[in-house]
């Protein structure tokens, strides 16, 4: 695109929900109990002579704690989306950040989808699948009305927009 209807990337505007943080320290918390569950009953099962078992337990659960208290608000701090008329917009990552752009006329199906944590937090993630080698573009965290209306939306201008998604 050329000229005025040009495309450009630019900082999204919006930010993911606030309850996001909780969601991402939910998953870090369940993602270091189940290594430290493990290496613990393994230290305890097997006896004292192996206690490095019960060392790297503790390692893991420190680890984990720290990651679950520091990184769940940089994500929040840098993860940013935002829908034009014209195209999607999207940035996530913490040390590597992707700035993904998508098109109204790639767009080829949008999708909502809401695990069991997502569920409790009243969240959800509208996944946008383009005509893009790169593959879909996720926007995660999103308030579980606000995403709905989201892809709705999203229906709406794709079917407006001319183009074959392609």
């Amino acid at each position: 695109m050329t000229g005025e209807n040009a495309v450009r990337l630019r900082p999204p505007r919006n930010a993911v929900a606030e309850q996001a943080v909780t969601w991402w320290r939910s998953q870090l918390l369940v993602a270091t109990a189940v290594p430290v569950v493990v290496l613990t009953v393994l230290g305890v099962v097997i006896g004292p002579a192996r206690s490095w078992l019960l060392v790297s337990a503790a390692a893991v659960a420190a680890v984990g704690l720290a990651c679950t208290a520091f990184f769940p608000a940089w994500w929040y701090r840098v993860h940013r989306w935002e829908v034009t008329e014209d195209a999607v917009y999207v940035r996530t990552g913490a040390l590597w950040q992707e700035w993904r752009i998508a098109p109204m006329s790639r767009i080829q199906t949008v999708d909502t989808s809401r695990g069991p944590l997502e569920q409790y937090f009243r969240l959800a993630t509208v996944t946008v699948t383009t005509a893009s080698s790169k593959g879909a573009i996720r926007i995660e965290g999103l308030d579980h009305e606000l995403a709905a209306g989201l892809a709705e939306r999203l229906t709406v201008i794709t079917q407006a927009t001319p183009g074959d998604a392609t």
